[in-house]
C-alpha cells in the first residue's frame, strides 16, 4: 500500500492541513491510517475534536518514536490502503527512517524566498537518504496557501524560479488558503462534513482537494512505473 510522507524543514508551510486534506480526500474511497510524527501532534488533536464526526475510514494515530516509526508504517500499511506521515520540520532519524519507507515524499512549501529554500534543503535530504538505500525515493514540492485572488510579483517569481528546476517535480495544483482549511482544526471533521452555514467556500475547498488527492495518485503510478 502506498505510503506517503509530508516534511518541510520549515514551519508554517501548511503540513500538517496538506497532510489532513489529503488523508480526508483518500478516506472517500479507501482505507488511510495518518501516522503523526510531528511533535505538535496537531492531527491527534483534530481526531479528538468532538464538533463534527470524522471521516469513516481515517484512523490517526501518533508515533512513538524513530525507534517505532518503521514498525508503525509496516504496520498500519498492512491494515489501510493509504499511509500517510506528517513528520516534525527539522531533519531527524525518524524523518530519514519514514523517508526511507515513503513511496512518495511531498514537500509543501508557499511561495515565498525562505520557504523555498527550506523546501530545497528538504528535498535535498530525502535525496541523500535514497543514495544511502540505493534507490530513488520520489518527491513532489506542492505550493500550499496561495492566494485564491491575484498573487504578488515576489509570490510568482518564486513560484516560476522553482518550477523551472531540472529535474524537481512540482505539482501542478495547489492548495489554497481558504476557510474551510481552517476550519478543519477548530472544528474537526473532513470538508465534506463541514456545514456550510457555519463554513465559506466548502464546495470548493472539496474542489481543490480532489484535484490534489487525483494528482498525488497518479505521481504514485508514474513513479513506478
Amino acid at each position: 500500500m502506498p505510503v506517503i510522507s509530508l516534511a518541510n524543514a520549515k514551519g508554517g508551510s501548511g503540513k500538517s492541513t496538506t497532510a489532513l486534506i489529503l488523508a480526508c480526500e483518500l478516506s472517500e474511497e479507501a482505507s488511510v491510517t495518518l501516522i503523526d510524527a510531528d511533535p505538535n501532534r496537531a492531527l491527534v488533536e483534530w481526531a479528538e475534536l468532538s464538533g463534527t464526526p470524522n471521516p469513516k475510514r481515517l484512523s490517526v494515530r501518533p508515533t512513538e518514536g524513530e525507534r517505532e516509526i518503521q514498525d508503525e508504517i509496516d504496520q498500519a500499511a498492512q491494515e489501510s490502503q493509504f499511509v500517510i506521515v506528517d513528520l516534525e520540520g527539522a531533519a531527524s532519524r525518524l524523518a530519514a527512517f519514514a523517508f526511507a519507507e515513503s513511496d512518495l515524499v511531498i514537500v509543501p512549501s508557499q511561495e515565498q524566498a525562505q520557504d523555498a529554500r527550506r523546501a530545497i534543503d528538504t528535498l535535498k535530504e530525502v535525496q541523500r537518504q535514497g543514495r544511502a538505500l540505493r534507490r530513488e525515493i520520489p518527491t513532489a514540492l506542492l505550493f500550499t496557501r496561495t492566494k485564491v485572488a491575484v498573487k504578488s510579483r515576489t509570490n510568482k517569481h518564486v513560484a516560476a524560479e522553482l518550477r523551472s528546476i531540472e529535474g524537481l517535480r512540482v505539482y501542478e495544483c495547489e492548495i489554497a488558503e481558504r476557510d474551510a482549511y481552517a476550519a478543519l482544526f477548530s472544528i474537526g471533521g473532513g470538508l465534506r462534513q463541514l456545514d456550510q452555514k457555519q463554513v465559506n467556500g466548502i464546495e470548493r475547498a472539496v474542489e481543490n482537494a480532489h484535484a490534489f488527492a487525483r494528482e498525488t495518485i497518479r505521481i504514485i503510478r508514474e513513479s513506478r512505473g
